[in-house]
């Protein structure tokens, strides 16, 4: 076991030469060693990894200005840049009717960028594409500090190969925000574990608590393995440890808590409804919502907004390696977990302050908190979730797989004579699995299955052969094609999500494998039956705005589609879409051009049923649109009192309801402005209207003040 690690003193000189000032101390040997990395790191070392970034960069900004993203966001982004309110909030709208059912920061960081370069679709994808590879930087950066240059090269080619992570980086969805913050979190509780300083354990939890701002409880899947590294690792007395602790959870729950300690104590009449909440607060969608409604679903006694469709398939431990899922994440999770527990096993003998143990067990309690999270959560679900996943097993396999390297080599043949290649074989066969689901989509998979094949076969045998004969380089070859035959199949799905099309609400990579409820992703043909699957074309900036820049604004020029998460419908989009506000009525461009012309001096263009239908209008018109019933249409945001107040007041004056009416809060609104209103026949915006279609089937109605009684 000593062969594995160098004795204290060699390890404790190598660190303060790491740490060291350059031999001339000149601000140009800094600016040559960005480039070409330390003295004592190998010379492919930063040329590697700066490599790496630029593949990781072209594979997240791949045709940039065709990405279409999410409407739903990109909308709130728009909203935000003509509305420091909206900003603030995280509206829908710039006129802050609603919110989305997300926290603002995400859309703070895209806003701030659509606000300096303008609004545009490169200017949306910048900061995305930048978390991306600066997820990837930062995983390298972590890896190799206590595993070695190989361990952290690595670990960031298996993270920027994650099929999941290349398409959800090319999104508008929070979620490469997140990882970002959530590892940022995470080099700051290492380097709180390595000095026992409480300074840098506290930009640990700031950092989470960004993260919890950005997608709220799913940033704290990790606290469970970061409370227990630093509690276990750190070189100070228990005492110190507990203390320590108790003031990072104070700032964790400070930089958590202040937007929504804020928001909620803001009346609900000076700001927007909460979207996605029961009862218009932020808190009720911490615990709902986003948070218990997502693990327990429909039967959660909190929150019950929460519960909706799962479009990775069923709850249960199989659920990452499913058909939908499996193709997504879990190339590599047979190896990264046989590389977790050889690891630790290699370890236990060290110190307790070990710091190889201590990043092993938080990238080992990264992946499992997450996989058993997401593969048990009954709630709604989206495969782009588990890209938080991606570090913890790329971690792994990187250091993990370094650590069984060198036991396997150097170690007693009884021992590790059979792990290491057993966790080749198993990832291996797997591969070939997952790529035999696809067999016929493509030409790159067939020649994945082969390459693995090939690769896999040649690995094994070249690792047990060279152990055996004691051939140090046959096995570093072996090493070699084993790192081939496990990224073989990620790397063709990875290059389908940079060069295809894909869903901008529920982003997937590679060709469709059937079932499930999981949206299109690159090279599907289209979305599995019962759910919307197109994706908005990207075009000018909404008209009617000037955005700076020249960058193409995401638009909604046609009546495009997207997945739903709290349900599926399918069909064109709908202007509306739930309880009969809205439902049943395409908006059409002849319609939008029909509302600004009578927009009449009104906060508000028109107000429609759901978020859809609303995001897709206002990145069209570029003006305010009011979403009455939220994502889903079951948000409470409208009523009838308050629809009543927008109209007398001439905020308001155009409502789309559906001609069948509708149930609950939602009928007596449908009930009154069909009662109240004037209704707008098809004839009077549309020129190829018919006489049958000049009829008042529209579901548009006009209304005055006057018709307020």
């Amino acid at each position: 076991m000593t062969t594995l690690a160098p004795p204290p003193g060699q390890e404790s000189a190598r660190r303060s030469h790491r740490a060291g000032p350059p031999a001339d101390g000149g601000l140009n040997s800094r600016a040559r060693r960005l480039f070409t990395g330390p003295e004592d790191d190998p010379r492919w070392a930063r040329p590697a990894l700066w490599g790496i970034l630029l593949l990781a960069t072209a594979l997240y900004a791949w045709n940039l200005t065709s990405i279409t993203g999410n409407t739903f966001y990109d909308a709130a982004v728009y909203s935000g840049t003509k509305s420091w309110k909206a900003f603030f909030f995280g509206a829908l709208d710039s006129g802050s009717f609603i919110t989305v059912d997300k926290p603002p920061f995400a859309l703070w960081v895209m806003g701030l960028s659509a606000r300096v370069f303008g609004y545009g679709t490169w200017q949306l994808m910048l900061p995305m594409v930048a978390a991306g590879t600066g997820s990837v930087a930062l995983l390298y950066r972590q890896v190799k500090r206590d595993f070695g240059a190989v361990a952290g090269t690595i670990s960031a080619v298996v993270l920027t190969l994650t099929p999941i992570t290349v398409a959800i980086t090319r999104d508008t969805n929070p979620d490469p925000i997140l990882v970002l913050l959530m590892m940022l979190g995470a080099a700051a509780l290492m380097k709180a574990v390595r000095n026992g300083k409480l300074m840098p354990l506290v930009w640990s939890a700031v950092a989470i608590g960004f993260a919890f701002n950005t997608k709220m409880m799913q940033a704290y899947v990790v606290l469970p393995a970061f409370f227990l590294v630093y509690l276990w690792a750190t070189n100070v007395s228990l005492g110190k440890r507990i203390r320590n602790l108790a003031v990072a959870t104070v700032a964790l729950v400070v930089s958590s808590a202040w937007w929504m300690v804020i928001v909620d104590l803001i009346p609900a009449s000076s700001r927007p409804y909460i979207g996605g909440s029961t009862d218009n607060t932020v808190w009720d969608l911490v615990i709902g919502y986003n948070g218990f409604g997502r693990i327990f679903g429909a039967s959660s006694s909190v929150g019950s907004q929460g519960n909706g469709a799962s479009f990775g398939g069923s709850s249960g431990l199989y659920r990452m390696f499913n058909e939908i899922m499996g193709g997504q994440i879990s190339w590599l999770i047979p190896f990264a977990a046989i590389a977790l527990v050889g690891g630790l096993v290699l370890r236990g003998r060290a110190p307790r302050t070990d710091a190889k143990r201590a990043a092993l067990m938080l990238w080992g309690g990264w992946f499992v908190l997450h996989f058993l999270t997401f593969s048990l959560a009954e709630g709604t679900f989206h495969p782009y979730y588990v890209t938080a996943m991606a570090p913890g097993i790329a971690a792994l396999a990187g250091a993990g797989g370094v650590l069984l390297y060198r036991a396997f080599r150097e170690g007693s043949a009884a021992k590790w004579a059979w792990v290491l290649p057993a966790a080749i074989a198993a990832s291996s066969v797997w591969a070939v699995v997952l790529l035999q689901r696809v067999s016929g989509s493509g030409t790159v998979y067939t020649v994945a299955e082969i390459v693995v094949a090939v690769a896999g076969v040649a690995s094994v045998l070249g690792l047990l052969v060279g152990r055996f004969t004691k051939r140090h380089r046959l096995m570093g070859f072996a090493a070699l094609a084993a790192v081939v035959a496990l990224l073989a199949g990620p790397a063709a799905y990875s290059v389908s999500a940079a060069t295809s099309s894909t869903n901008g609400t529920n982003p997937t990579a590679g060709p469709s494998t059937g079932g499930g409820m999981g949206g299109g992703g690159g090279g599907m043909g289209g979305a599995p039956s019962g759910t919307k699957s197109g994706t908005k074309p990207s075009g000018s900036a909404p008209s009617g705005t000037r955005p700076s820049g020249t960058g193409s604004a995401p638009s909604s020029s046609s009546n495009s589609s997207t997945s739903s998460e709290s349900g599926s419908e399918s069909g064109t989009q709908q202007a509306g879409g739930g309880g009969g506000m809205g439902g049943g009525t395409q908006v059409s461009s002849e319609m939008i051009a029909y509302l600004k012309k009578h927009q009449d001096g009104a906060t508000w263009l028109l107000a429609v049923s759901t978020d859809q239908t609303a995001s897709s209008i206002i990145l069209e018109s570029g003006q305010p649109v009011i979403s009455m019933g939220g994502w889903s249409g079951s948000d409470n945001a409208m009523t009838l009192a308050k629809l009543k107040s927008l109209v007398k007041s001439g905020k308001l004056h155009y409502i789309i309801v559906s001609s069948d009416g509708g149930q609950g809060t939602n009928s007596a609104i449908a009930t009154w402005v069909k009662a109240h209103g004037t209704a707008v026949k098809s004839s009077a915006y549309s020129s190829s209207s018919t006489s049958s279609s000049s009829s008042t089937s529209s579901g548009l109605y006009r209304l005055d003040a006057s018709d307020v009684s």
